[in-house]
């Protein structure tokens, strides 16, 4: 099976739980909203443990390094598809206009033999958990929900 690891930058503004999410980039997810949104994750490679590989995906996917001292939260391990997601969460509000993710080629338009490059997160937005579960790809809602249980709880 194959190991993602990510995280989920969160705060609280007016009294309400907010995460932060990334717009999935390409021409796929172009004109799509409603289940086009994720969490800043990816494939943990070889020698590294999945935080490093999660710290290494928020910096790719967003240009944003995170502060080595913020508390992580495990939410726990999130599989589907033959694909496991171990995600935390981490009270952080990071700096939205220096936001500037990595890119991905691929053909475009298809068959067309041209290779186009592609942002992979096209846009950064926080959402409160109501909004944010109908925005994120359904596979990942249990993970809102676990924040929502730990955060409620302990915060």
């Amino acid at each position: 099976m194959k190991i993602s690891a990510g995280i989920i930058p969160w705060r609280r503004k007016n009294g309400r739980l907010q995460v932060l999410l990334g717009h999935l980039g390409g021409p796929y997810w172009q004109n799509k909203d409603e289940g086009a949104w994720t969490v800043f994750k990816g494939l943990v490679n070889e020698n590294e443990t999945p935080k490093q590989a999660a710290l290494r995906e928020l910096a790719e996917e967003t240009g944003w390094p995170m502060p080595p001292e913020l508390p992580w939260i495990y939410l726990g391990e999130f599989s589907r598809h033959g694909k496991s997601n171990r995600l935390w969460a981490v009270a952080w509000d990071p700096p939205l206009e220096k936001f500037h993710s990595n890119s991905f080629s691929m053909e475009w338009p298809p068959h067309s033999g041209r290779q186009k490059s592609f942002p992979e997160i096209d846009r950064v937005e926080w959402f409160d958990l109501e909004t944010a579960r109908k925005k994120i790809i359904s596979s990942l809602r249990p993970a809102l929900d676990a924040l929502a249980a730990h955060v409620s709880e302990k915060h």
